[in-house]
């Protein structure tokens, strides 16, 4: 942690797993950039944009089994050139009820500065376990 972005993307970080963990959509929505782009880790589905992913976890929120998915950042590296940085690190899909991990993997981000703070751009994910 050198560099003022790596905090500030860590605390946004939590913050967006505090809005999965809370099924808070309204708390998700500042993190992302409008045009966001998601690529799901198991069948490489897309969602564009900030309307399209907020869909997304709505119905992830009702569905039943809940699930609740953590991102646990291991590194954030911030452009010398540009306002944006790439974290990447680990996720996992628990199910709400029991806790237990029925899915893992990495993942990548982009993040880029604006006038709100630091917004997600861009996550891929990749499912390992």
């Amino acid at each position: 942690m050198n560099h003022p972005a790596d905090l500030a993307i860590r605390l946004r970080r939590a913050a967006f797993n505090q809005a999965l963990a809370d099924a808070d959509l309204a708390a998700i929505g500042p993190l992302l950039a409008p045009d966001v782009v998601l690529v799901t880790g198991s069948d490489s589905a897309v969602l564009a944009g900030r309307k399209a992913q907020l869909q997304a976890w709505k119905r992830e929120f009702a569905a039943s089994p809940r699930s609740i998915y953590l991102r646990t950042p291991a590194t954030i590296e911030a452009s010398a050139v540009e306002p944006i940085a790439l974290e990447q690190g680990e996720w996992q899909g628990r199910h709400a009820d029991s806790g237990a991990v029925y899915a893992s993997g990495r993942y990548c981000a982009k993040w880029r500065q604006s006038d709100a703070g630091w917004v997600i751009v861009a996550e891929i994910f990749v499912t390992m376990a």
